[in-house]
């Protein structure tokens, strides 16, 4: 695996690219990002990344099976081989940004996602005057912690909820073809130990 962490070549990139690349949709962003990972059409996806920005100027941390390969001279590209050592019980920062849903049946068996912070927020909004109130905030942390603990035995970690902090949810909305794509997502800071260090080390490579 490799660790690599992509940004806008500024020697070669004007000021008008970046403010069209910054302004692109989501998917957009992401085309960009998997043309320098694909090899062909049939590759499947074999790489998790994070979209950051520094002043305005698009930045990606990624996790790939294999080095990208840029032929169009707009990123300069950082990698490094990536084979994290864990060991059972130790403790570890982490900085996680995930997109936290249910999956739920309904009465034709199909299947359906739902966002765990609207979830939520609907069904306090239904019981109104029955019960505890919650502020925005208090929705994001409670739903947030509850999502990612029941993700916690099967990923081989365990949080330390004294030091988990949930915050910056936010709403993506994300156009392919004729399809309208809506996801959000969730940004997670705190503390884990190291439970079983083989499911850990294949979230780091596959996501949680």
């Amino acid at each position: 695996m490799y660790f690599c962490r992509i940004e806008v070549n500024r020697s070669t990139v004007g000021v008008k690219d970046v403010v069209r690349l910054s302004a692109g949709d989501g998917y957009q962003i992401h085309r960009r990002i998997w043309a320098i990972f694909t090899d062909g059409p049939g590759r499947r996806r074999d790489f998790l990344y994070r979209h950051e920005a520094t002043q305005g100027w698009p930045k990606f941390y990624v996790v790939s099976e294999r080095l990208p390969v840029d032929s169009t001279g707009l990123w300069s590209i950082d990698s490094k081989p990536y084979h994290p050592r864990l060991a059972r019980n130790e403790r570890l920062f982490f900085c996680l940004r995930a997109n936290p849903v249910r999956t739920k049946r309904d009465e034709g068996n199909r299947q359906h996602r739902h966002d765990v912070v609207m979830e939520a927020k609907r069904r306090l909004t239904q019981e109104s005057g029955k019960g505890r109130e919650l502020s925005m905030p208090e929705i994001i942390q409670e739903e947030g912690t509850a999502w990612l603990l029941s993700r916690a035995e099967k990923h081989g970690f365990a949080i330390d909820l004294r030091k988990l902090r949930v915050d910056a949810y936010q709403q993506h909305v994300l156009y392919r073809k004729d399809r309208k794509i809506s996801f959000s997502t969730l940004d997670f800071n705190g503390i884990l130990s190291v439970v079983e260090p083989e499911l850990l080390t294949d979230a780091l490579f596959h996501g949680v």
